[in-house]
């Protein structure tokens, strides 16, 4: 298990064969690792599905609204919603698309991330100073490489639960 410094700002991923340990960047995107910890803390990221999976270039989930799998589940329209909350103004930096960063999803509009967000299988450098990283994962990397590939994928995975690691031990 990899260490964690900031409890609060980690995150536990919680996926069918282990935990993805996310260290968030809030000195790079404050207001993103903010949205993250908020919706984890509600337990609004829990059973939400991988709904757009592309082998060698990442896995994308987050759809609040529209991925829960135990809650009116259509995978049709996974990848189509986000939260209640308002978007977000984009925090784009010169922290690269590496492997295993944390990038928030959008539309085609900057300021229009709320809760999705993709993890990267590769550097991923063409989308640098284009989508905000607010994170990376630092164990359990070969957990997110293992998540079933898609567009959407026909049987989906799901994050279990996702968690803020201070409030774990609660």
């Amino acid at each position: 298990m990899a260490e964690i410094k900031d409890p609060e700002n980690t995150i536990l991923m919680e996926l069918k064969d282990g935990t993805v340990i996310i260290e968030l960047l809030p000195d790079i995107a404050p207001g993103h690792c903010d949205r993250m910890k908020e919706l984890a803390r509600s337990g609004a990221y829990d059973n939400v599905a991988f709904h757009r999976v592309i082998d060698g270039f990442m896995a994308q989930t987050g759809d609040v609204a529209n991925g829960n799998m135990e809650k009116d589940f259509d995978l049709r329209r996974a990848g189509t919603g986000g939260s209640d909350l308002p978007n977000l103004k984009a925090e784009f930096s010169r922290i690269p698309h590496d492997r295993g960063t944390l990038g928030a999803a959008r539309s085609a509009m900057p300021d229009s991330a709320n809760s999705q967000f993709f993890i990267n299988f590769s550097d991923n450098h063409f989308l640098n100073g284009q989508y905000t990283v607010y994170g990376r994962v630092i164990a359990g990397m070969e957990l997110v490489d293992a998540i079933t590939r898609g567009e959407p994928p026909a049987q989906p995975d799901r994050m279990v639960s996702v968690k803020v690691a201070a409030d774990a031990d609660a």
